[in-house]
């Protein structure tokens, strides 16, 4: 019983590595407008860094423009040079204490060079996938020299590798589609 609940673990682990490979193609510009884009541009507010959404309210009007609304005008200034500086290649527009965002379309070297970023991700998540099976294999090896059965570890080490299958078609999947969805024109 205590075996499921580890592979359960193991299985939570790689779960994460998807979750954390979403977060990151969620911060690769595509041609549509997403608020997730800004998630990991911080402001210099109150004396330290803080995070834009902690200072603004982000919505997207239409498909290819955001808009920032800036909660203390004081700080107008801060969020449009942090949107400069991010190396988004964003040019907002301010309009009182809003700012207004157009995407410009990318280029075809820009949206290749992007899907390059995407399928680097990607790696990475199967390694952390790969990594969290290797440290359950090795469990097992270490659970059969302390009285596990042969059959009962090479059970588990079936499971093990059918979820690893399973979590690298699904890192697989979402690159695919975030591929598609960078060179859509």
């Amino acid at each position: 019983m205590a075996d499921e609940f580890k592979l359960a673990d193991f299985r939570k682990r790689m779960d994460g590595a998807v979750a954390a490979l979403r977060t990151e193609f969620g911060g690769l510009r595509t041609g549509r407008a997403s608020a997730a884009l800004l998630d990991n541009i911080t402001v210099a507010a109150y004396g330290s860094q803080m995070p834009l959404n902690q200072v603004a309210n982000i919505t997207v009007p239409e498909a290819r423009m955001l808009v920032v609304n800036v909660w203390d005008k004081t700080m107008v200034a801060g969020v449009d040079k942090a949107l400069r500086q991010s190396n988004l290649g964003l040019n907002p527009v301010m309009d009182g204490q809003t700012l207004r965002i157009p995407m410009p379309p990318l280029t075809e070297e820009r949206r290749r060079d992007l899907t390059k970023v995407a399928g680097s991700y990607s790696e990475n998540a199967k390694v952390a996938v790969r990594n969290v099976r290797r440290d359950a294999m090795d469990l097992l090896k270490r659970a059969e020299k302390d009285g596990m059965s042969e059959d009962e570890r090479k059970a588990h080490e079936g499971d093990v590798q059918k979820a690893t299958d399973a979590v690298i078609l699904e890192i697989e999947k979402a690159l695919a589609t975030k591929s598609a969805e960078i060179m859509q024109v």
